[in-house]
């Protein structure tokens, strides 16, 4: 008998499950020192008012199997909306079934049914079985951008300086 893949989006009572894949996440790309939400952080941004993120949960026959944890955007290049995929994790024993693709796959179709025009996230560069997933998937690499950021102390200091 085949297993029987749904994809959900996630609930309140999926809150601890996101939690451990983005643990597992984390320590599967050698951050788990960076990986410090709580369950209450993640159910006040999947859940709050306003919700600043969306997750799609893949379950195998019941069973938690992986999610796609994403974020709205947007391109003024564009004019319009899209979405970034923050965290994807398929979890090691559901590998290989095409959960991954089933999540982007419901990702683009439902960026294209909100009007948005695009989906991106980054990869590290070492993930080489995640990064011919999404050659196979048609994804370009935007070798010419190269991601940024502020945190932490360097965040705080810069804030400071505001009026």
């Amino acid at each position: 008998m085949a297993a029987s893949l749904v994809l959900r989006d996630a609930a309140p009572a999926d809150v601890p499950t996101i939690a451990r894949f983005v643990r597992a996440l984390a320590e599967y790309e050698k951050l788990a020192h960076e990986a410090r939400g709580t369950e209450a952080d993640f159910h006040a941004a999947l859940f709050g008012a306003p919700a600043r993120a969306g997750c799609l949960i893949a379950e195998v026959d019941g069973a938690p199997a992986g999610m796609a944890l994403y974020h709205w955007t947007f391109s003024t290049f564009l004019a319009r909306h899209g979405r970034w995929l923050e965290d994807l994790w398929v979890e090691p024993a559901y590998r290989r079934r095409g959960i991954a693709k089933a999540l982007f796959a419901r990702l683009a179709k439902e960026t294209l049914a909100e009007g948005g025009g695009r989906l991106a996230w980054n990869v590290l560069d070492w993930n080489t079985p995640a990064i011919a997933t999404y050659d196979a998937m048609g994804a370009d690499t935007l070798k010419e951008w190269i991601t940024r950021r502020l945190a932490g102390d360097a965040l705080r200091s810069l804030a400071a300086e505001a009026a």
